[in-house]
């Protein structure tokens, strides 16, 4: 579904496809949050991977947008953008929220788009690719069951200090991967854990995903980051089993969520799943 045409403005955070370089960047961190995960930005991109954000209002207006789509958050940069939506005389745009919590509700909010661009059709379409792909992904991992390959114990963290845990679609797409997310709750907004927390349940895969990052940010955040002293005695640990993924494909909800998927299955079961991830897309973390 291409709209590169229709696009005014994007976020300080929208970097794909490539060719929305050189569109309006019409928003901006708001206060000090950092680049790479520290003990701020850690959780507040876990809950919303734009973080907290404050409004260009001049650049806003100077757009003259038709459409606005947001997450559904809270701060600064929402209530600027409440404002500045009052100040268009004629025809205000409208202002559409958009905040899944699974699969389902990110397919659902393509298909919302399309309508609203009048690109129906394309919307349609890319969602019959994505569900094809992720059946076959999914009767991939029914026949590895079947052949006695079980359900591993993962860990999805999406923040480092303090650790995160998982939620909203994430253990959904550890479960459709042939996993089984032991910590994270399907569904739910990603929440604060405790490094001992994850000691008592002792999964056998630990995957690090910090949102509002990128891979090598990720791997530099979790080289500095003092680990707890009983680091080496968890099993996935012992088993090198500890994994830094390209975040984004778990905290943007959108149509590479189901990629995700993918990368986890050829993590969990690597002789099961041949390059059913996107290249370049994860590493095993030595430290």
């Amino acid at each position: 579904m291409d709209l590169r045409d229709q696009l005014v403005g994007i976020s300080h955070r929208c970097d794909f496809p490539p060719d929305v370089e050189g569109v309006a960047v019409l928003t901006r961190p708001s206060g000090t949050a950092a680049v790479d995960a520290s003990p701020v930005s850690s959780f507040a991109f876990a809950l919303d991977e734009v973080g907290p954000f404050e409004l260009d209002v001049e650049a806003f207006l100077a757009c003259r947008p038709d459409l606005v789509l947001v997450r559904d958050a809270a701060g600064p940069g929402m209530d600027q953008l409440r404002t500045a939506v009052k100040e268009f005389a004629a025809e205000r745009p409208e202002v559409v929220s958009l905040d899944p919590v699974s699969l389902e509700g990110i397919f659902h909010s393509v298909t919302t788009i399309g309508a609203m661009t009048e690109a129906e059709d394309e919307a349609l379409g890319l969602l019959e690719v994505l569900r094809e792909d992720l059946s076959d992904l999914e009767q991939q991992v029914v026949v590895r069951r079947d052949q006695g390959i079980r359900a591993c114990r993962a860990v999805v963290l999406e923040g480092f200090e303090p650790p995160v845990m998982c939620g909203r679609w994430v253990p959904e797409q550890v479960r459709r991967a042939g996993g089984w997310e032991v910590l994270g709750h399907e569904g739910e907004r990603a929440a604060a854990t405790t490094w001992e927390a994850i000691r008592d349940i002792d999964p056998e895969m630990l995957i690090l995903a910090p949102a509002g990052i990128h891979l090598p940010a990720a791997k530099r955040a979790w080289q500095r980051l003092e680990k707890p002293e009983f680091w080496a005695d968890l099993e996935a640990v012992r088993r090198g089993h500890v994994f830094v993924v390209e975040p984004v494909y778990f905290s943007r909800p959108g149509p590479r969520v189901v990629d995700g998927v993918g990368m986890l299955a050829e993590i969990f079961d690597p002789d099961g799943f041949v390059e059913t991830s996107p290249v370049a897309s994860w590493t095993p973390t030595f430290g």
